[in-house]
């Protein structure tokens, strides 16, 4: 890749692994994808030209021009480029304008994408003749987005992301919103589809279970995860164009704009092969280069999720670019405080167990070893600086709590009232996680925690009551766990004694001010 592709102030560390990913070298990584294999079938299924010259669905300039460029010798291509440049953009504009069969327009797809693959440059052709004629060189692209043939659709879509990425002119604001708000919805559109498909095949395997008994011998080489999506249709493609948009800063802030992390995570929170794994996580890292994104990236909970992924990974290119993701929210914010509560998330998230155990394994690129040491050193560092406040905190933020040390008696006589820091932070999570998790674990724990937040702080019950989680809190005593039930029931408790207590302290109160009242003085009853 020529320093012109790589994004300007880009790290040196990025351009580096930048270069070394160059499109050619993942083209062939990615060969073996639906539309790699389709667009090599098509290429083989030659188009009679002179059948839509005949029947004058093309003019003859057109005509002339596809013949003579449709042929195997790049040297008479290029030179037809040479002679002819605007010639090409406007005979290809306009086939894909006027051409309406399916096998056709895949076809003259093939061939832009081709010629643009030999040499980047030309993606200035289509600039050049848009510029020239006054009109959007994405507007033709952009509606073959809406045609029904995924392979269409999806070569357009790596078209225009070479466009958008190798040109020396950006993509304009409204087409780009367009571009990536298309290839997020069609990334969560391919992962939904194959999920409800793996998901059919689960009850059919489990049907036939039933109604057979069947001796299966696998030896432990030959068992597979069943929980993974092998079959991935065009979702590599997708992966792949946002690879190409995402090292572009400004491209960047578009799809955050879009909800674009929000999905990235949604994806791979779910089951999906390796290979996807691994381009959705590119995605993330790409991103974090920048220190704003890089500062709010764990809003959208990407260390917990990133953390699973890490502590099943076998790959080591997964475990390699998730270790970057996780350098990089450290290294990357220029509010320490966030590097900080960065690596808290990554040490409750058994991130530093995790490391520990790849200390042990030998790792081809040296890179990871640098990061496993650089990861180790800075977590390790943040546990001794880490308060019992602090771990609470994050694990609170989180959404995965469970009963460690923090949830005790006297971490709450400490700290009750520190939950009502940044209008009711914490408060407000653990209720929202009552509202909306399924874990019982979770449940369980959010609800020991109100109750004690309430036995320990004298306007808790009131607090609760305003929030909204007393009812919540209620309605989990007819949840289906005998655990939640119990720990409910105890919150419940505490919700309700704390009135008499309140009430017991202000008997207590009238009593003392009425003994030390003056004689003959009229004591004024205190309120109840």
């Amino acid at each position: 890749m020529s320093s012109s592709q790589v994004p300007a102030g880009a790290d040196p560390k990025i351009k580096d692994i930048i270069t070394s990913l160059d499109d050619e070298k993942i083209d062939m990584l990615a060969a073996t994808s639906v539309l790699q294999q389709r667009a090599t079938d098509i290429r083989s299924q030659r188009v009679n030209w002179q059948s839509y010259f005949q029947s004058q669905m093309i003019s003859q300039e057109d005509h002339q021009f596809i013949t003579a460029f449709d042929t195997s010798d790049g040297h008479k291509r290029e030179q037809l480029l040479q002679t002819d440049r605007m010639q090409c953009a406007q005979t290809f504009l306009n086939l894909l304008g006027h051409v309406s069969k399916d096998q056709t327009l895949q076809y003259i797809l093939v061939l832009i994408d081709d010629m643009l693959q030999e040499d980047r440059t030309r993606v200035e052709i289509f600039h050049e003749y848009a510029n020239k004629k006054k009109e959007s060189v994405w507007g033709p692209f952009l509606n073959l987005l809406n045609r029904q043939d995924g392979f269409i659709t999806n070569m357009t879509s790596r078209i225009i992301a070479k466009i958008a990425c190798w040109s020396q002119t950006p993509m304009e604001r409204s087409d780009l919103h367009f571009y990536l708000t298309w290839l997020k919805d069609q990334l969560k559109m391919q992962y939904d589809e194959l999920a409800a498909t793996m998901a059919q095949n689960d009850v059919l395997r489990g049907e036939q279970a039933t109604e057979s008994y069947t001796e299966v011998a696998f030896s432990i080489d030959e068992q597979q995860t069943p929980n993974e999506i092998t079959n991935n249709e065009y979702i590599q493609s997708v992966g792949r164009c946002l690879q190409m948009m995402l090292r572009i800063d400004e491209y960047r802030f578009a799809f955050v704009s879009v909800d674009g992390i929000s999905t990235l995570l949604s994806v791979l929170s779910g089951r999906v092969n390796f290979q996807v794994q691994y381009q959705l996580i590119f995605c993330l890292w790409v991103l974090t280069f920048n220190p704003l994104l890089a500062e709010k990236m764990n809003k959208f909970n990407v260390i917990p999720i990133l953390a699973d992924i890490l502590s099943d990974s076998v790959k080591e290119k997964v475990t390699r670019i998730i270790l970057a993701v996780f350098r990089n929210l450290i290294e990357k914010p220029e509010d320490s405080q966030v590097a900080k509560e960065h690596c808290i998330a990554m040490v409750q998230c058994k991130v530093l167990k995790q490391l520990n155990i790849l200390e042990q394994r030998k790792f081809d690129d040296e890179d990871v070893a640098q990061d496993i040491e650089f990861l180790t050193e800075k977590l390790q560092n943040s546990v001794q600086d880490l308060s019992s406040f602090d771990e609470y905190a994050t694990e609170v933020k989180s959404g995965r709590l469970e009963w460690s040390p923090v949830h005790k008696s006297k971490f709450w006589r400490e700290n009750a009232q520190r939950l009502n820091e940044k209008n009711y932070e914490l408060l407000r999570i653990l209720i929202h996680l009552l509202e909306q998790s399924k874990d019982p674990l979770v449940l369980s724990v959010a609800s020991y925690d109100i109750g004690e937040y309430v036995r320990h702080y004298p306007r808790g019950k009131h607090v609760i009551e305003q929030l909204g989680g007393k009812q919540l809190v209620m309605q989990l005593l007819a949840h289906e766990d005998p655990n939640v039930r119990y720990e409910a029931l105890l919150a419940v408790q505490k919700l309700m004694v704390h009135n008499w207590e309140y009430l017991g302290r202000q008997l207590e109160k009238e009593q003392s001010d009425n003994k030390s009242a003056p004689k003959g003085g009229v004591a004024v009853p205190g309120k109840a």
